[in-house]
């Protein structure tokens, strides 16, 4: 099940708040606003929250809705509403694996297969180490398949290097972002194919 649904079998937090560093960045993204309409950094503010503790709690988001005097269902309707938020625990390393049609013919499959070995899970669960979602078109289509971990794009898998990649990231190792076959951009496999020399 995807981490954007609520599970009523999570304990919930009784409250939160944020930490003095993020009140000091919500505070900046609120000012950005004119009086009587702070009410426009709650998806910012969702995100920070989000960010400081790994997902969004029913504390959480009654905090932001507080903190911008607004009700708390307008707060539930953004938070349920994009699927960027989190409305469960997620493991340390949250991987989201296009298998939208274009990352599928190109072997989303088998990325799948990979991350599923490494981290000892199937897609839909979680554990403490990984969470493992399949998503919708990831917007990277001539660079598939795609999978999104963390805020970072792993771009032009294939079960071998997705695999590597997995492990490295489970053994705390140093990854690289982007694509993982050297690709510049989005450029044809084989490097640009025009305007190489000078104009």
């Amino acid at each position: 099940m995807s981490s954007h649904y609520p599970d009523p079998n999570v304990p919930q937090p009784e409250t939160f708040a944020f930490t003095p560093e993020v009140m000091e960045q919500a505070k900046v993204f609120i000012a950005k606003y004119p009086a009587g309409r702070q009410r426009s950094a709650v998806m910012p503010l969702l995100d920070l929250a989000q960010r400081q503790v790994g997902w969004l709690s029913r504390a959480a988001m009654d905090y932001i809705a507080d903190l911008l005097g607004m009700p708390p269902i307008k707060v539930y309707e953004v938070a349920t509403f994009y699927t960027m938020y989190r409305l469960r625990p997620v493991g340390k390393h949250h991987v989201q694996l296009c298998t939208n049609i274009s990352c599928w013919l190109r072997g989303s499959d088998d990325v799948k297969r990979a991350a599923e070995e490494v981290f000892g899970i199937g897609f839909g669960q979680s554990n403490d180490e990984a969470t493992l979602e399949e998503v919708e078109c990831a917007g990277a289509c001539v660079n598939a398949p795609v999978a999104q971990i963390g805020d970072d794009y792993y771009e032009d898998l294939t079960y071998d290097n997705a695999k590597a990649l997995f492990q490295a990231l489970k053994d705390g190792k140093p990854v690289t972002v982007g694509s993982q076959i050297g690709r510049q951009t989005s450029c044809p496999e084989g490097g640009p194919t025009t305007l190489k020399g000078d104009a």
